[in-house]
């Protein structure tokens, strides 16, 4: 053989070796990744169920969002639910040839080898495919750091063909298109938004079907850098952007000469709305959902108090919601989440009906409530505690306060001293604070801060359905952000003389009618050595005198409501009535009990006033009717547990009295202030001191209480004109239910009426303004009434 023979075969094993290296390096590369030498390759059966956190989403009944839950704000859209103009933005600036290749782009990969790495041309664009991308952000890279730059490289190439492996899985799993919604429902646009769906939602406030080319360019442009190009942060970039999107879109042939040169000069216009759990409708609600649907199992070592315990396990029991993900299991045998799973959560809150609530509570606190509390303050040296309270009392409730501040939590936790953390509390320093015409920067002191919150009045407003059980508004408090503390379901206050109706409930099922007369002249009591004679504010043109019952609590005369606990023990009350009525907060069983004196939850009254609406069944209102999972499939349902509590004769006399309430006695203002016309029922409440106002209203087809009062009872008017529940809270209820009544796609009009029961064929007319001859002849009652 000779020389050149020689070199020709030692020429050809070289050039085939060269050859054959790749397809050599690959094959092992398939086989230690088959073996998992490589680190953690997908399966198939990972392909067909990616793991990303998916937010929850709260539905109100008429279908309006209401919120999410999420650790990241990431919702899956379908492809029919993409506008074709993000489609196109993607395509053209990610990858043109995305519907011609099968994963991995070889021509593409070709131009950025020559133009991006061997002639330093940057703006050339990167070789990762759509798919690749998809790849990468379902199962991120390893980031494992070496110091040593081959070994770096070499990292760094085993992960790209992990990619790569990965995206050729995908392309055989999943069409083009769905492999364009998966990229899109996974990757990050910046501002806390996971997914198109997101990211319009935040940034236009609207959906990915309704993005127009320009918003469309804009996103797209955003996935780049999403801090770079993000247009809140930095708008002269973000447009700069978009603008290159739109001139791929023209290079591509998606828009025209003529559409580029008219967009691209546009400003950018953004709805921006940051989605987090502070924001929005029913913010308390949505809290309070949270806490019960991922509440865990009690455990009697994590309770203080034995009977905070005994609650929350019968909560466990018997209430399916209580603790929901924790009951429910998924497939694979492990428990929901509520902030990954992407469940469907279905309320019985009306988004209408919620807003015109929160609408209502925040313009009259904000406005004459608050502002009248302010000018009754001034000048009074304990503002705004009350003018009894000593200086020892007003610092023990300021120091209570000040050790309930996560601040101060914060302190203690990493060891500060008592006197070190109360000179940072009287240290001043920049911080936002709340106020009715928005936030304000300002410098204070955190003790001066609590203080300047003691002044702002709180309130809570719950609403439901007389018949279903359905929460149609909850309003636990005012602004979320600042006053997080729950004044419906968690908050329990005295209810004062609202409380008084269920004392008469057991008057009319025992038989008295509501034209029965008592003697209105005080009454004393007398408990062991000590007697007690209540008072009964008001005028005395009636003292003395024969009234209805009717009349009675329609002014609310306490002469009339001790004459009926005499009559009554307050056990019964308590048994017969308020426990059948769903109350489980604990009820004194004291003479007093008339005038509201145990703490009860709004949540309670606005269920137990119900019962007279719904014709004597107690009705447990329900919160949710039904939770889905990610693909729309029904996991469970909620059915609200009711009892027959009262008869519905019984219902229907209380519903007279109460509305007696409202067109003669304490709520009358309704009639002649607001000018309603609807058959109305109604109760005001005022506890001691004016530390509470209350109303509670009911139509035909709404039941709603309302509560108002401060963080603390030592802070309330002085005046109890100013301080009464027909003041502070009627009026509320006044502005709801006039935006409700002046909608014309809501159910509940002012013709709704009160139905009488089966048989019931009385006629009842006490004439409660008139002493004279008037009354309802009592023998008319004889047959049914005592």
């Amino acid at each position: 053989m000779t020389i050149n023979q020689r070199r020709r075969i030692l020429y050809l094993v070289v050039l085939w070796t060269l050859y054959s290296i790749p397809y050599i390096v690959v094959i092992i590369l398939f086989i230690l990744l088959s073996k998992g030498r490589l680190g953690y390759v997908p399966s198939f059966q990972d392909l067909e169920n990616p793991k990303n956190s998916l937010a929850s989403e709260v539905y109100s009944d008429d279908g309006v969002l209401l919120g999410k839950f999420f650790l990241e704000n990431r919702t899956y859209v379908e492809f029919e639910e993409l506008s074709a103009n993000v489609v196109n933005a993607l395509i053209a600036t990610e990858d043109i040839r995305f519907y011609r290749h099968s994963g991995i782009d070889a021509k593409g990969m070709g131009r950025v080898l020559i133009k991006s790495i061997l002639m330093g041309r940057r703006s050339s664009g990167g070789g990762s495919t759509i798919t690749q991308q998809l790849a990468k952000n379902l199962y991120p890279r390893d980031t494992t750091y070496y110091n040593w730059r081959v070994r770096r490289l070499i990292h760094l190439g085993i992960n790209k063909f992990k990619e790569w492996n990965t995206a050729v899985k995908l392309e055989r799993n999943y069409t083009k298109n769905e492999i364009l919604v998966m990229y899109l429902n996974t990757v990050p646009f910046g501002s806390n938004s996971f997914g198109i769906k997101s990211a319009a939602k935040t940034f236009f406030n609207t959906s990915p079907d309704s993005l127009n080319l320009g918003e469309a360019a804009l996103l797209i442009g955003v996935l780049k850098a999403q801090t770079k190009y993000n247009p809140v942060l930095n708008p002269e970039r973000s447009l700069w952007r978009r603008n290159i999107v739109l001139n791929q879109m023209r290079k591509y042939g998606f828009i025209t000469d003529d559409q580029f040169d008219s967009l691209s000069v546009l400003p950018i216009v953004l709805d921006y709305k940051v989605q987090d759990h502070t924001r929005g409708l029913a913010t308390h609600f949505r809290q309070y959902l949270q806490m019960t649907i991922g509440a865990q199992k009690p455990v009697r070592e994590n309770y203080f108090m034995y009977s905070f315990y005994q609650r929350d396990s019968i909560e466990w029991e018997n209430n399916p919601l209580y603790g929901w993900v924790n009951k429910n299991f998924k497939p694979d045998g492990s428990p929901y989440s509520l902030f990954r799973d992407g469940l469907r959560i279905h309320t019985t809150i009306h988004s209408k009906l919620q807003q015109y609530a929160e609408e209502a509570l925040n313009e009259y606190l904000s406005g004459y409530l608050q502002e009248t509390f302010y000018n009754e303050k001034i000048g009074k040296k304990n503002a705004p505690f009350s003018e009894e309270l000593d200086q020892e009392l007003i610092d023990g409730i300021m120091q209570r306060s000040l050790r309930n501040t996560e601040r101060y939590r914060k302190l203690r936790r990493v060891g500060i001293s008592q006197d070190s953390i109360m000179r940072a509390f009287n240290t001043p320093v920049p911080m936002k604070v709340f106020s009715w015409d928005g936030d304000i920067d300002t410098i204070m002191s955190p003790i001066d801060s609590i203080i300047y919150y003691k002044y702002i009045l709180r309130a809570g407003l719950m609403s439901m359905d007389p018949s279903s059980g359905f929460v149609r508004a909850y309003v636990g408090g005012i602004d979320f952000r600042y006053f997080k503390y729950d004044h419906v379901k968690i908050g329990k206050r005295q209810a004062g003389s609202t409380f008084k109706p269920f004392l008469y409930t057991l008057a009319m099922q025992e038989g008295y009618s509501p034209c029965y007369r008592v003697p209105n002249v005080s009454q004393t009591f007398v408990d062991r050595d000590s007697t007690w004679t209540p008072r009964s504010p008001g005028g005395t043109a009636f003292l003395g005198k024969m009234v209805t019952l009717k009349w009675g609590l329609a002014h609310s005369v306490n002469n009339v409501s001790a004459w009926l606990i005499k009559q009554f023990p307050p056990q019964a009350i308590i048994d017969d009535v308020v426990k059948k009525m769903g109350f489980k907060s604990y009820i004194m069983p004291v003479n007093s009990i008339m005038f509201g004196v145990s703490d009860v939850s709004l949540y309670e009254m606005v269920g137990g006033f119900n019962t007279f609406s719904n014709k004597g069944v107690y009705i447990e209102p329900i919160f949710v009717t039904r939770i889905e999972d990610k693909d729309g499939n029904v996991i469970s349902t909620f059915q609200p547990n009711q009892n027959e509590a009262i008869s519905a004769r019984t219902a229907y006399l209380m519903m007279n009295l109460l509305e007696g309430v409202v067109d003669g006695g304490t709520a009358i203002r309704l009639r002649y202030t607001y000018n309603f016309t609807a058959e109305i029922g109604g109760k005001t409440g005022t506890t001691q001191n004016h530390s509470d106002g209350w109303f509670m209203g009911l139509v035909p087809k709404l039941t709603t209480g309302i509560w108002v009062g401060a963080e603390d009872r030592s802070i309330h008017f002085d005046e109890l004109a100013l301080g009464q529940g027909a003041n502070m809270a009627l009026p509320i209820w006044a502005l709801y239910m006039q935006r409700v009544y002046n909608d014309s796609t809501l159910y509940i009009t002012q013709e709704d009426i009160f139905e009488k029961p089966p048989g019931f064929n009385i006629q009842i007319d006490c004439q409660v303004n008139d002493f004279s001859t008037n009354y309802l002849d009592d023998e008319l009652w004889e047959e049914d009434f005592k």
